[in-house]
């Protein structure tokens, strides 16, 4: 089977797993009567979908490029952190134990002070999607660019090459698959990020429309808001995921995904 063929058939049986659960929650809720308010059912989540779907998309187009944005940042502040934690072993000493101390602190309460900071408009939300995302390609870059095989290591030092040269040539790549992994998580803790940002303070975004919804009671327009969530988040981390392959071909010539 080509790999064309088997990413066709892993598609259709996720999408089939989805349809059937779908369906079982249709039949489910309407067997045991369950109120709309508790629980809306998928034809009526669907309904509201296409009834407002500009509306949706314009308030999913929000939350889109703030976490884009946001993730964005998060992939060139923590690549170049984690280069200077590997590459200066001061650096690594005094700020690792600062990075590590940030990333404890709730970002949920932080959050209001990006408010203060920064107003009401997007940056805020960049900011926390950044602040939440960040870790992750920290983390994730470090152990990369640590697990360098040692005889590789040590043909680089053999063959003299410059620190920038090897850096690019040897380190970087090598490195590759655990930074895209770290992004893969990076991108799902970026949309969290964003929401968090509307939930504090907006009038644009799917955060928004939950917060909204919730005020009124609204259930079937808060599931049809994380509805769109949930796509969001699963066709971001697909395009990570194909453009791991892309940059990783050598990974499922080993056998990799």
């Amino acid at each position: 089977m080509t790999g064309i063929s088997r990413q066709l058939l892993h598609g259709a049986a996720g999408l089939a797993s989805l349809l059937l659960f779908l369906a079982l929650w249709e039949a489910l809720a309407r067997a045991l009567h369950v109120r709309p308010i508790m629980l809306p059912l998928p034809t009526q989540i669907a309904a509201e979908l296409a009834t407002d779907w500009r509306w949706y998309a314009g308030h999913a187009w929000y939350t889109l490029l703030t976490t884009v944005g946001g993730f964005l940042a998060a992939v060139v502040g923590g690549v170049l952190t984690a280069v200077l934690l590997v590459g200066s072993r001061w650096f690594e000493s005094v700020c690792y134990p600062l990075i590590v101390a940030l990333n404890s602190v709730p970002k949920v309460a932080v959050a209001p002070l990006f408010v203060i900071w920064l107003g009401t408009g997007a940056e805020p939300k960049i900011a926390i999607a950044f602040l939440i995302a960040v870790f992750a390609i920290v983390v994730d870059t470090v152990h990369g660019l640590k697990s360098v095989p040692q005889d590789v290591l040590d043909l680089g030092r053999v063959l003299k090459g410059s620190r920038r040269d090897f850096f690019f040539k040897v380190r970087l790549p090598a490195a590759l698959p655990s930074i895209v992994t770290g992004m893969k998580v990076a991108i799902s803790l970026a949309l969290v990020g964003a929401i968090v940002g509307e939930f504090v303070s907006s009038q644009r975004g799917l955060g928004y429309v939950i917060m909204s919804a919730q005020g009124t009671f609204d259930t079937v327009r808060v599931f049809a808001a994380l509805f769109v969530l949930a796509l969001m988040g699963m066709a971001l981390f697909g395009l990570l995921a194909w453009l791991e392959r892309k940059a990783t071909p050598w990974r499922r010539r080993d056998g990799g995904h």
